[in-house]
């Protein structure tokens, strides 16, 4: 599941629609139909009401899934990062517990406010920065795309991020947002060129992201672990960016960006002669491969959300991570 998948082929979108100026009309029937390219039309990607119908279609497959333990449930519904982390937490879970989740709690999100881009082109997504009854007083911010008109809307991010954190976004006249693409320089860093940072930053350290929960104080924890008595424990940062990896990111109204990206993470633990890798809970023996004797390699994903200004340091605002799968040796 944490393997990159390659883009999709776009669709061609047609739909009647009145003619007006702003169209593109690429042909013209008698019954007045206006065939659009969707690939090249600059519209909203989703009606406010598509959105919320999404969301709502997205919590009930969710919840299915997660009261049964079965991935198949919510898999039209996730995609990306989020399809990584939710599918490996529902195939341990079904291995632990093969009759359901006995500690299910329905997720309820609610006061949603919808963030739709104006863009041409595939994939289409929104934001849905929305209140839960899981996470404390956290915002979860959800961004939903989809690859063509037929296809369903899935939910490929998953952030949480403190109250009063989320950015203010910049809006036209019709309270459409604005994409950012991937290759803007009008940034910090160019929102494809985040994951690729971020993973060495990890690593090396630096000056690209301000201090925080994500960025030095993980540094920092990281460092810390590294050095117990008897355990050497090793991390590897990988960027990840093709496809359903794609980063995403919204102008703010300050000229900067709010960017959603993903990275891949292994961490390794090695026993000394004599000693042993300290036994992984349920849920990791669950994803793991092979006979843990001298070590553990456990595969992460990682969705995060980061607000990159014009000039200035990147905040990486929320990370949700989750384990994917592990190898012992």
């Amino acid at each position: 599941m944490s393997q990159d998948r390659g883009p999709r082929r776009p669709r061609r979108l047609e739909k009647c629609a009145l003619i007006s100026a702003s169209a593109t009309v690429l042909s013209l029937t008698a019954s007045g139909c206006v065939v659009v390219h969707g690939e090249r039309e600059v519209l909203p990607s989703a009606t406010r009401a598509e959105a919320a119908k999404a969301l709502e279609r997205f919590t009930t497959a969710y919840n299915k899934a997660d009261k049964a333990y079965d991935a198949s449930l919510d898999a039209d519904h996730t995609t990306g990062a989020l399809a990584a982390i939710d599918s490996a937490r529902l195939k341990a879970g079904a291995a632990n517990h093969p009759d359901g989740n006995p500690a299910h709690e329905p997720l309820e999100l609610t006061d949603a406010k919808f963030t739709i881009p104006k863009k041409a082109g595939w994939p289409r997504w929104f934001v849905a920065d929305t209140k839960a009854n899981k996470g404390g007083t956290a915002r979860w911010l959800l961004v939903f795309t989809r690859d063509g008109l037929e296809e369903t809307w899935e939910a490929a991010y998953l952030t949480l991020v403190a109250p009063g954190k989320v950015p203010e976004f910049k809006t036209d006249q019709d309270g459409w947002a604005e994409a950012v693409p991937a290759n803007a320089t009008a940034v910090s860093v160019p929102p494809a060129g985040l994951s690729k940072d971020y993973t060495t930053y990890l690593q090396d350290g630096g000056k690209t992201f301000a201090d925080g929960v994500h960025t030095s104080s993980w540094r920092a924890l990281r460092e810390k672990r590294s050095t117990r008595p008897g355990l050497v424990t090793q991390y590897i940062d990988e960027p990840l960016t093709n496809g359903d990896y794609a980063p995403l990111a919204l102008r703010t109204e300050d000229g900067g960006a709010l960017v959603f990206f993903t990275s891949r993470h292994f961490e390794k633990q090695t026993a000394a002669r004599g000693a042993s890798v300290p036994t992984p809970n349920k849920d990791v023996l669950a994803l793991t491969d092979g006979e843990i004797k001298q070590s553990l390699t456990m595969e992460f994903v990682s969705n995060e959300v980061a607000l990159d200004p014009a000039d200035g340091q990147v905040s990486v605002l929320g990370r949700v991570q989750g384990l994917t799968s592990g190898k012992g040796e």
